[in-house]
């Protein structure tokens, strides 16, 4: 369910890595890294962002108290709810995508592989979960500059 987000200014040569699932986008770690970013001498205008790959839409389930708890902080954040089949669905990319929007970042990409299905092997906690394994598996994530 977490989000890997890479911003990038080239010409500052500065690389912002963040592994945010909900609650890091909710509580702001994204406008954060984004305001240390600009301290150090970059240019929201030339800020690349890639954002995943990570859980989407169509399999993060949460419930209503979740859904409340971003309505409280900011009403038009119902956008980034879908019911499907008489479920709540939330869209993590395009909440981060909004915040970066709103940091006036513009060169945004989503990778759009779903990291809970089993297909694209990444890891998953909630897949593990919800398939009952014995462990929930670990996790790491490398950037290699060239």
């Amino acid at each position: 369910m977490t989000k890997n987000i890479i911003l990038n200014q080239s010409q500052k040569k500065i690389i912002g890595a963040i592994h945010a699932g909900w609650k890091g986008a909710y509580k702001g770690i994204v406008d954060k890294v984004i305001k240390f970013m600009i301290k150090k001498g970059s240019k929201p205008q030339n800020i690349t962002a890639v954002i995943g790959p990570s859980i989407s839409i169509d399999n993060y389930e949460v419930q209503n108290e979740f859904k409340n708890k971003f309505l409280k902080k900011d009403r038009r954040n119902k956008i980034f709810f879908r019911i499907k089949r008489k479920k709540l669905y939330f869209d993590l990319s395009n909440y981060v995508k909004s915040t970066l929007l709103k940091n006036n970042i513009k060169k945004i990409e989503i990778i759009k592989i779903d990291t809970f299905d089993v297909k694209n092997k990444f890891f998953s906690a909630r897949r593990s979960l919800r398939l009952k394994h014995d462990d929930y598996g670990r996790n790491i994530s490398i950037i290699m500059l060239n």
